[in-house]
């Protein structure tokens, strides 16, 4: 075991990131500020407003992105953020957001969860899972359509988005019209370093995964939970009706090939809307490639916006 796999050092160097990463989203520009974010797809408007939705965990603020003049109570996208989850950068979906409101159609609710080591496995997932419910029961006073629920999230929140229609299933609901599945790691049992590499230096690094998983999951033995490893073979239950998913992934990620396998086994209950690999790239690659970026968001909006033909 690394130094960086103990728990309690993981704990700390997940607050040290923590802390730098809330310096750097303050900063008046430069790469990975609020600002930078904000400014990117200028011609996508951004007309938001916040609310803090309860749950058992905690409070839950998020950001409501509004579509343009549009019909009334037009169907709702819940985001998930990224960052090992561990980190807050609920604004570096912000581009995102505004791409999905406007081309969509659709209100996305862009979610500002728990994190690790101060919220560890299982709070973020339930309290995950506890948000989309309330969009879909509060859809009437909220002003959108709760029937036609979408949800969906990038690396770590694509975890998440996973984790919610999985707990959907076993719950009984809400009922969700599709999942996507960017970059998502779905396989937290098996190590890193154990993955394979398909160019010399990948983003995402061994140490990284000690930090997150540590400080996330500090006993290895739960990683096998089909909330956080659903792609792992230790998962084999029955996902019969399961939320369609659209799954990407990108060509050089270490998690690359979790994600095709998820697809496939989504694909054979019947229940995969698209696999999607985007060539030539790595993990977070839409945080600097602006025309991947546009070309993959169009292909979420594509699929998101075909929620909206569908209702009670």
């Amino acid at each position: 075991m690394s130094l960086l796999a103990r728990p309690s050092v993981a704990a700390l160097a997940a607050t040290t990131m923590q802390r730098l990463t809330g310096f750097a989203s303050r900063r008046p520009s430069g790469p990975g500020s609020d600002a930078a974010s904000h400014a990117r797809f200028p011609e996508f408007p951004r007309t938001v407003r916040t609310l803090t939705i309860p749950t058992s965990v905690a409070p839950a603020r998020a950001t409501v992105y509004l579509p343009p003049a549009t019909a009334p109570a037009p169907p709702v996208h819940v985001n998930f953020h990224g960052g090992g989850y561990v980190m807050s950068l609920t604004e570096l979906d912000d581009p995102l957001c505004r791409f999905l409101a406007a081309e969509a159609g659709v209100v996305v609710v862009n979610v500002d969860y728990v994190v690790a080591p101060q919220h560890r496995f299982p709070a973020p997932p339930r309290q995950a899972y506890e948000v989309v419910r309330w969009v879909a029961e509060q859809a009437a006073e909220q002003g959108w359509d709760g029937t036609r629920l979408t949800v969906g999230g990038q690396s770590a929140g694509g975890g998440l988005a996973a984790a919610v229609a999985r707990q959907a299933l076993a719950e009984g609901g809400p009922a969700i019209a599709l999942q996507v599945l960017h970059y998502p790691p779905l396989d937290l049992a098996t190590d890193l370093a154990d993955k394979p590499a398909t160019v010399a230096r990948p983003v995402l690094r061994p140490w990284m995964a000690d930090v997150f998983n540590s400080a996330y999951v500090p006993d290895p033995k739960n990683r096998t939970d089909p909330l956080l490893s659903p792609a792992h073979p230790s998962d084999a239950a029955d996902l019969t009706g399961i939320a369609p998913a659209l799954v990407i992934t990108a060509e050089f990620d270490l998690l690359r090939a979790e994600g095709e396998r998820y697809a496939s086994r989504l694909g054979a209950v019947g229940a995969l809307a698209e696999y999607h690999e985007v060539a030539g790239v790595d993990h977070g690659y839409d945080g600097k490639d602006d025309a991947k970026a546009r070309e993959v968001y169009a292909l979420i909006a594509r699929h998101v916006r075909a929620v909206r033909g569908q209702g009670a």
